[in-house]
């Protein structure tokens, strides 16, 4: 009885590994054909975001805050600390370091309270310019332009820009054409800016 059973078992495992090799809807999907989005950042703080700094122990040094216009923050003691562009661990340990003169061993928490939408922007000659706003930072410029109403009749689409914010003058060129016959995706980040000229 139980070398029927072990055999059927062996039986249905050898068709289920069959049909999965030989399944069509696997057909053309091997390494080359298969275009991931890249791994998905650490979240990073931005202007406006709300956040609760909580001091272990200590309810005068625990504050909820929002991150100023100017990027910062300002926490009793310590005083302004620069938060945009850093993570909530990297915010954490920047306080914990600071309050380490007026306290031993301080226990930092930095809560995200609520995020501010991550956009980008689109503008020049496409039908409805202005932000974007990004699913989990994991959009294409092509979709971007697709969100944006798509080009105008004028468009130069061989010569988009993309204005990186995240570093100073850094300018990446994008072809619309090669883009619609299956070329390499290029992915645009909060704060990015495409340009369609005329």
């Amino acid at each position: 009885m139980k070398l029927t059973t072990a055999l059927a078992s062996l039986t249905a495992l050898g068709f289920i590994a069959v049909f999965a090799v030989s399944s069509p809807a696997q057909a053309g999907a091997g390494p080359e054909n298969v275009v991931t989005p890249p791994g998905s950042p650490e979240y990073k703080l931005v202007q406006g975001d709300k956040l609760r700094i909580e001091v272990y122990k200590d309810a005068q040094l625990s504050q909820s805050v929002q991150i100023r216009p100017d990027g910062k923050i300002t926490l009793p003691l310590v005083g302004d600390i620069e938060a945009d562009g850093k993570t909530p661990i990297q915010l954490r340990d920047v306080i914990a370091s600071q309050l380490k003169t007026y306290m031993t061993n301080p226990v930092v928490t930095v809560i995200v309270v609520e995020t501010k939408p991550s956009v980008a922007y689109v503008t020049g000659e496409v039908n409805h310019p202005g932000a974007v706003q990004l699913q989990d930072e994991q959009i294409t410029v092509l979709q971007a332009l697709a969100l944006a109403g798509g080009l105008k009749d004028f468009a130069n689409s061989k010569n988009i820009k993309i204005i990186r914010k995240s570093g100073k003058g850094n300018v990446t060129g994008f072809n619309y054409k090669e883009a619609i016959r299956g070329s390499a995706p290029v992915y645009i980040h909060a704060g990015d800016t495409v340009v369609v000229p005329d």
